[in-house]
């Protein structure tokens, strides 16, 4: 096929072990492997551009979590041509319908999707490093998160099978330093009932527990409290756990508190953070993820729908024969959509017309996951208008418009 725009194409499909790549060059095709390290694929690199004069090269690999991405942009002779890994997955079970499968030939199907559906393939084009670094932060901190829910869960169930009334004399959360505290001097029942009242009040108010009343319900608790089981066989090995789990969760969280400085810092820095701090309901967690969700680069979504198509909120609509069926989208990045529905959540007790579409919504018997849903799909139009002018969200502005255009919204914010 006719390249006029590259002096060659070339297909990489990266592993562990060894990274597979097909290239044509003219009317020479040729594959191989290089080895998984730095320096083979820098080698490699190179001598690329040397072969090819440093003139042009389109490059596809599958995107996603890609190792080697960072190190491939940093040959500005490379365009690369991410290739959704259920595109190359289709292609690949069209040319083996057996289902076999090996690294080369699916090199050889990135390939083929770059010679031959290239109009097809969007460039990849990377945002400005305070956006990515940004982004590399939000992600840092969302899975620090996520390790903390998961090791708390482990914690509670851990308490269930001997100290059950921990849970309630330590709070819902079991990474509070009150929480960690209590559990690492009293991982028992049995140590707890030793305390003196007195001790166990002056515990309390060192942790900001000033109410009197709900330290005399749990000093009371403590005492008339009976221990679920008593046989040693649990208690002990489950006492070593909570202690294990205290004593890892304690550094996560000053760790986590540290990657929340680091994002703040970087989000007042950012060129764009005027659009997107007083945002409702967004906050020192979200309005960073929101920024990083819609970048710097405008043409990347030219309208909104873009955007929510694949930020995954956007419905998916199916047709066959008399038949309609209608779902969300299942291949979309999962912490965008996350972002944006999260934040839709929030932003009901702090904005009038989002909680008044909420409980229209509610009232026509829409679940509530399905809501929040509908209510980003309305979120993303607006913010994407905001981004394009360059203009901060003004809610007075955007309640003008419902009642200017007579919006059943503005017929509820009225009654409100």
């Amino acid at each position: 096929m006719n390249t006029p725009d590259y002096t060659a194409l070339v297909a990489l499909d990266w592993g562990d072990q060894e990274h597979a790549f097909a290239l044509q060059r003219g009317a020479q095709r040729e594959a191989g492997t290089i080895p998984a390290s730095a320096e083979s694929l820098h080698g490699w690199l190179e001598q690329l551009g040397q072969s090819c004069g440093h003139r042009p090269v389109a490059l596809a690999l599958e995107a996603g979590k890609n190792a080697v991405l960072h190190a491939l942009a940093a040959y500005p002779w490379l365009t690369i041509h991410p290739v959704h890994p259920a595109t190359s997955e289709r292609f690949r079970e069209a040319f083996t319908p057996s289902g076999a499968k090996s690294d080369l030939p699916d090199a050889e199907v990135l390939l083929t999707i770059l010679t031959q559906h290239r109009d097809q393939l969007r460039p990849l084009v990377l945002d400005t490093t305070e956006t990515r670094a940004l982004a590399a932060l939000t992600e840092v901190r969302r899975n620090a998160v996520d390790h903390r829910t998961q090791l708390s869960n482990e914690l509670r169930s851990t308490l269930k099978l001997y100290f059950p009334q921990a849970l309630e004399l330590c709070g819902d959360d079991l990474w509070t330093p009150l929480a960690l505290d209590f559990l690492e001097r009293w991982p028992e029942l049995a140590l707890l009932q030793r305390a003196k009242p007195a001790t166990l009040q002056r515990f309390y108010t060192a942790h900001n527990s000033r109410r009197q009343e709900v330290i005399a319900d749990r000093v009371a608790l403590i005492g008339q409290a009976r221990p679920l089981t008593t046989d040693r066989a649990v208690i002990a090995p489950a006492v070593l756990q909570v202690r294990l789990l205290v004593a890892v969760l304690r550094p996560l969280q000053q760790h986590l508190a540290g990657i929340e400085a680091e994002i703040a810092t970087a989000f007042a820095a950012h060129p764009e953070v005027e659009l997107f701090r007083n945002l409702p309901g967004a906050g020192p967690a979200l309005a960073p993820r929101l920024l990083v969700a819609f970048g710097t680069d405008r043409t990347r979504y030219p309208d909104a729908a873009s955007l929510q198509k694949y930020a995954g909120v956007a419905p998916v609509t199916e047709r066959s024969g008399r038949q309609l069926w209608i779902h969300w989208r299942w291949n979309a990045p999962k912490f965008l959509r996350q972002t944006f529905v999260e934040w839709a959540g929030q932003t009901i007790p702090k904005c009038a017309w989002a909680k008044a579409y909420y409980l229209r919504q509610k009232g026509a018997g829409k679940r509530h996951q399905s809501i929040l849903r509908s209510l980003a799909f309305k979120w993303i139009r607006i913010l994407w208008r905001c981004w394009q002018d360059r203009i901060p969200y003004d809610e007075a502005r955007y309640t003008a418009a419902l009642h200017h255009r007579k919006s059943p919204l503005a017929l509820s914010l009225h009654a409100a």
